[in-house]
């Protein structure tokens, strides 16, 4: 409890970004609609957030260096804070797709930040509890901003605003915390070879669920909206689905500790392709109907990468998750920015609920896979696996990773100095076997 107490602010920053991360998201859809934006335009908004986010977890460890995290973290957080602004003074599809894009990098940057203090001012006694609490208040605060949208409406200025002093706000705690500057921020250590090599069932997971949940969570508010549903009823469909995804996770996570983690993907994925063909079957309206199969999307689709993540970890050598985690974040951010355009050309050329039709393919190619994969490669024994963590596939940097307490902190370091002498006693140890060649491994 110390440690929460100290850190309160850094959590308080965090909360702050994820609110306002939330409601901009859900707002440029509905608002986007709206306006009459094509369902093209609204899905490269959806795209260029991730292209956005990808670049900023891969470039802003480079602007951090130079000017430090305070600076580097204030420059995010207002320029977020001109973003949404904008959003409200120029709207029109073309300035939304760029603004987002920038919101995207700067939304990536911030989070990195504020996960590499966390990280500082944790150990291996409490990260895991530390690591339990960021995603947890992550998952909320982005749920709250998106039910904030059933207050603010989307009409007008009041939602633009909201969310720029949620942006700006969240310097202060920052800014005035006591703890200690962190270290420089970790870039992504990308290696999709090693990952494919690791496991083939996770690379398709992470771009499964970017297709699927990138597609969903930029056009689902649209298919609401173009369904009927008000701002306050598609703030409350999203909000039903990101909660029961967040919950569904501790059981699934759980389960995945004491079967073969393929199993849970396949029956989570599975699941999910049958819910989104069933919505492609009966295209619901504006009814209780459409709030219980989007609940039921969400519990089936929202634990899927992190289950997938564990399993990958359960193969994965030591030193290597840092690597394999960047790669799936990689491959992630691909799915995420390609989904939302393809959906957006389905549902523009033959109906709305064309969406479903790609959430549906994703999964159910998901599941093919890990049942076809089970049948070449046994599941790592129960007792050697990593414990399950949850986490959010629309939150995940390379700082996410290292403040994993799965990652092995001293095995990263060693893998990314490549050419860091071998302790001595281990040196010793090792020449007896012949593995040590001119002091290094």
């Amino acid at each position: 409890m110390a440690s929460v107490i100290k850190i309160y602010a850094l959590f308080l920053g965090s909360a702050l970004l994820m609110f306002g991360g939330g409601l901009q998201g859900l707002l440029l859809s509905v608002r986007g609609a709206e306006e009459g934006f094509s369902l093209l335009a609204l899905g490269l908004i959806g795209t260029g957030w991730s292209i956005g986010f990808v670049a900023g977890s891969l470039t802003v460890p480079l602007v951090v260096r130079k000017v430090g995290h305070i600076r580097a973290f204030s420059v995010m957080a207002a320029i977020g804070t001109i973003t949404i602004l904008l959003n409200l003074l120029w709207i029109n599809d073309f300035s939304w797709i760029v603004l987002r894009a920038l919101s995207g990098f700067c939304f990536a940057g911030a989070a990195m930040i504020v996960e590499s203090w966390l990280n500082e001012v944790t150990d291996n006694r409490n990260r895991g509890t530390i690591f339990s609490i960021y995603v947890t208040i992550n998952m909320a605060a982005s749920t709250l901003g998106q039910i904030a949208m059933s207050v603010t409406g989307t009409a007008g200025y009041i939602p633009f605003v909201i969310g720029a002093i949620s942006f700006i706000c969240a310097v202060l705690p920052t800014a005035l915390t006591s703890s200690p500057q962190p270290k420089p921020l970790q870039s992504a250590r990308v290696d999709i070879g090693l990952l494919y090599r690791t496991s083939p069932v996770a690379a398709i997971a992470a771009f499964s669920v970017g297709m699927a949940n990138g597609a969903f969570g930029t056009l689902a508010p649209v298919y609401g909206y173009q369904r009927g549903l008000d701002a306050g009823g598609i703030a409350l469909l999203f909000s039903v689905a990101a909660i029961l995804g967040a919950v569904a996770q501790v059981p699934f996570g759980r389960l995945s500790d004491r079967i073969d983690r393929r199993l849970v993907l396949i029956g989570l994925s599975g699941f999910a392709a049958m819910v989104g063909a069933l919505i492609v079957l009966i295209n619901p309206g504006a009814g209780w109907g459409m709030y219980v199969l989007f609940a039921a999307y969400g519990f089936a689709a929202n634990p899927i990468y992190a289950v997938a993540v564990a399993h990958a970890n359960d193969f994965a050598r030591d030193g290597d998750f840092a690597k394999i985690a960047g790669g799936m974040l990689l491959i992630l951010g691909v799915g995420l920015a390609i989904g939302p355009a393809v959906a957006s050309l389905i549902m523009g050329a033959w109906n709305p609920v064309g969406l479903f039709l790609v959430t549906a393919t994703f999964h159910g190619a998901l599941a093919g896979a890990a049942y076809l994969r089970m049948r070449v490669r046994k599941s790592v024994d129960a007792a050697e696996r990593a414990p399950f963590q949850a986490m959010s596939d629309k939150q995940v940097t390379p700082e996410t990773f290292v403040l994993d307490p799965r990652a092995d902190s001293e095995a990263d370091e060693f893998v990314a100095g490549g050419e860091d002498p071998v302790p001595e006693e281990l040196i010793e140890t090792l020449e007896d076997d012949g593995d040590v060649q001119n002091g290094k491994v």
